[in-house]
């Protein structure tokens, strides 16, 4: 199933502690960098889209557990990745007698669109992408 994530500037860094706990491994704390998409406020998101399996979204509203392959010291805060599961609003297409509108990304919450493609997932939220500037 394909989901597509709006992390918020804000919560970036707990987002991508809560991606090391859902994935596969440390890389997985890169998931949200380059903040190149906006909302119609002006706010800034990263963006990530990507195939989950089946047990995802339970794994992503259940209470979060350690991963096996973080061993002392840590890498991960589970105080962080509780704080973006906190945050997170997932909208499933098709989902009920009469869907709900997609909702807006915003600058306190995770946005999870679940079953659209990337980008029409990314419109539905509205946002847009903006060009990044290089240091």
């Amino acid at each position: 199933m394909r989901i597509t994530i709006a992390c918020p500037k804000g919560l970036s860094d707990d987002a991508n502690q809560l991606a090391m706990v859902l994935g596969q491994g440390a890389a997985d704390g890169e998931t949200f960098g380059a903040l190149t998409w906006a909302g119609a406020d002006g706010a800034t998101y990263a963006v990530a889209s990507l195939d989950t399996g089946p047990d995802f979204l339970d794994r992503a509203t259940q209470p979060l557990t350690r991963p096996a392959w973080d061993l002392r010291p840590y890498q991960i805060s589970m105080a962080g990745a509780a704080r973006a599961q906190a945050a997170l609003r997932i909208w499933t297409e098709g989902q009920g007698a009469q869907p709900e509108a997609v909702p807006q990304a915003t600058p306190d919450a995770l946005v999870a669109v679940v079953g659209l493609p990337g980008l029409e997932a990314i419109a539905a939220m509205g946002l847009r992408r903006v060009e990044v500037e290089l240091a």
